[in-house]
């Protein structure tokens, strides 16, 4: 199973930990504070199943966005990602985003949990650079 995680020291030098894993995985205690990063609740589990901390559903993209995406992943990847950072900016999604942060920086680690299963071209994956870059 593919993952992702960023490892890097936030400018106050204390180290940011942000990992993107499948919310199909059991909870795990190195996970953090875990919280779900699509717009959808994933089929088949329930609240309880999840433990999740908080839902982020401002930070995930459009559904105009996903759609288009989705339709040739492959190809459509680095455009994907311009037009997910510009979504980004405007003020619920970056209000989420500077959240997202907050709880990287709090000295946890950050577990984004989405139901795709190709973690390396996701949303998620974006995300977690996002949220764990300086």
């Amino acid at each position: 199973m593919e993952r992702r995680e960023e490892d890097t020291s936030a400018a106050t030098g204390a180290t940011v930990r942000v990992r993107v894993k499948r919310v199909y995985e059991e909870w795990a205690p190195e996970d953090g504070t875990r919280v779900l990063v699509d717009r959808l609740w994933p089929r088949g589990l329930s609240k309880e199943d999840v433990r999740l901390d908080e839902w982020a559903k401002s930070a995930t993209p459009s559904a105009e966005l996903r759609a288009w995406y989705h339709e040739r992943m492959e190809e459509r990847y680095e455009e994907f990602r311009a037009r997910y950072e510009a979504e980004l900016t405007a003020p619920e999604p970056a209000q989420a985003l500077r959240r997202l942060r907050e709880l990287a920086r709090s000295g946890q680690p950050l577990t984004l949990l989405t139901a795709a299963k190709n973690l390396g071209h996701t949303h998620a994956d974006l995300l977690a650079g996002l949220v764990a870059a300086p």
